[in-house]
């Protein structure tokens, strides 16, 4: 007989230290029951997809969600939303037991699903004991006496304390994007810097930070401003710009993608008063980076 599948289900974004709980959760059921751990899974969040306004909603790009869940180990397919979205509860329960051979189920207490979100834990309580399923709800992880969540992470990374929000995830934030060319004042200034298009979706935290780079295979220093460049011209945008300034780095990577990793904040963006005073801060911006770089590392 084919093995079953215990299985959860949600979005996960971020893959924080809440979700990874739930994954060693499902992979003890799992085992009790001699069936196979299966997270099931939205590549990207179902409000994002339906909202009017999806920019910088989401903690994880699916690329990175996809990484995240092949380093847990644990065993995860994705999801089609446009598939799911019009199925009725029964029916989305029908088809976790034909297309996925659910064999128990795992969820956490606040989990909704099905059309208009109709689903909710209770239904599928009742649904597998029809069947005779094993089922589950995960209790929620806390750090302190506060839920750890993604939409706690997502307000922890707008107010800039960005330690808290890698201890919630339990890595530090990343980002990657694709090196565009800018308009090179950066260079005149002493200071060049590597523009990102890190495209449409993923949460960009405002200010000035310290950040571990890699390019290619090497790793680097340096800091990271994201806004919208009040002291050398206010931009007329709607997502914030992306420069990174890499220390002792002088390679030509336009076109390469490059990924950066969020130590800490220095500051927020300040419109100083001219180019002298701008250079001013950005020397001591880079000080100060550089002392929080030395006792940062990056989990293997």
């Amino acid at each position: 007989m084919k093995t079953k599948n215990f299985i959860t289900i949600g979005t996960f974004d971020g893959v924080h230290t809440g979700h990874r709980s739930l994954f060693g959760h499902l992979e003890t059921v799992a085992a009790r029951e001699h069936q196979r751990p299966l997270i099931l899974y939205f590549p990207l969040p179902p409000k994002t997809l339906l909202s009017t306004a999806p920019e910088m909603t989401i903690l994880t790009t699916p690329e990175e969600k996809k990484k995240l869940f092949k380093h847990a180990g644990t065993p995860a397919l994705p999801l089609d939303f446009s598939a799911c979205r019009p199925l009725s509860p029964q029916n989305f329960f029908d088809l976790l037991r034909s297309r996925y051979n659910l064999g128990g189920l795992l969820v956490g207490a606040d989990f909704a699903f099905g059309k208009d979100r109709q689903g909710d834990a209770e239904f599928l309580r009742a649904a597998c004991a029809r069947y005779n399923i094993p089922f589950e709800i995960a209790p929620f992880s806390k750090m302190g006496t506060e839920k750890i969540s993604s939409s706690l992470i997502r307000k922890t990374l707008a107010s800039g304390d960005i330690p808290r929000a890698n201890a919630l995830l339990g890595r530090p934030y990343e980002v990657t994007g694709r090196v565009v060319k800018g308009h090179q004042l950066g260079r005149k200034l002493g200071f060049p810097t590597a523009n990102l298009d890190t495209g449409i979706y993923k949460i960009l935290p405002l200010g000035v930070f310290a950040v571990k780079v890699r390019v290619g295979r090497r790793f680097y220093d340096g800091f990271c401003n994201i806004g919208f460049r009040p002291t050398v011209n206010s931009i007329d945008a709607k997502l914030p710009l992306v420069e990174v300034n890499i220390f002792d780095f002088r390679q030509s990577i336009y076109g390469r993608n490059i990924t950066i990793w969020f130590a800490d904040k220095l500051r927020a963006e300040t419109k100083f008063q001219g180019l002298e005073a701008l250079v001013g801060q950005l020397k001591k911006d880079r000080e100060q980076a550089r002392q929080i770089l030395q006792t940062f590392s990056l989990p293997l």
